[in-house]
């Protein structure tokens, strides 16, 4: 008989993972804001060590109004994503979250919110919406899909910019 596929999320979460992303789950807005306070804390970042460039995610994601948009000392890049990858466990970003920057132009950490609507199996779903869904298809589409700094020398990473990234999903029944 042939196995039976494990579901979406699962098959994301224990990719990503095994990727080196640090994964929380938050059943609401609430929830969602203690663990982002929560990272905060464990890296001993205040909100003035953040950087978001899209001031929509604040009120998207319900964020505190004490988090300032700063451009210039971040060590730390709060965005959101196009899509959530099973297949790889990577994240698919475009031009909507780092404009025509690099991933290398961006603190070496990275916070996705994100919430359950976005799980895709491969980067072909994910293009795929992207392009079904607007007008202006998005730039400069990549994927994450390298969260070990300490991997970042190895060859089979070659050309990839690691980085240490926290994804925060958010229950979409709460959205």
């Amino acid at each position: 008989m042939p196995k039976a596929k494990v579901a979406i999320e699962e098959r994301f979460v224990v990719n990503f993972i095994e990727n080196g992303g640090k994964f929380l789950y938050s059943e609401s807005y609430n929830e969602l804001n203690k663990n982002l306070a929560l990272i905060l804390e464990e890296n001993s970042w205040t909100k003035s060590d953040i950087l978001i460039t899209n001031d929509k995610i604040k009120s998207t994601y319900k964020l505190p109004n004490s988090i300032k948009i700063n451009q210039n000392k971040s060590k730390c890049f709060i965005t959101n994503c196009e899509n959530l990858i099973a297949d790889d466990g990577s994240i698919l970003i475009s031009s909507n979250q780092i404009e025509e920057k690099n991933l290398s132009d961006f603190p070496e950490n990275l916070i996705i919110i994100s919430d359950t609507t976005k799980f895709k199996n491969n980067i072909g779903e994910g293009l795929a919406e992207i392009k079904s869904k607007s007008n202006n298809i998005p730039t400069n589409i990549t994927t994450i899909k390298n969260f070990n700094i300490s991997k970042e020398k190895d060859f089979l990473s070659y050309g990839t910019n690691a980085k240490n990234l926290y994804l925060i999903l958010l229950e979409k029944a709460t959205i």
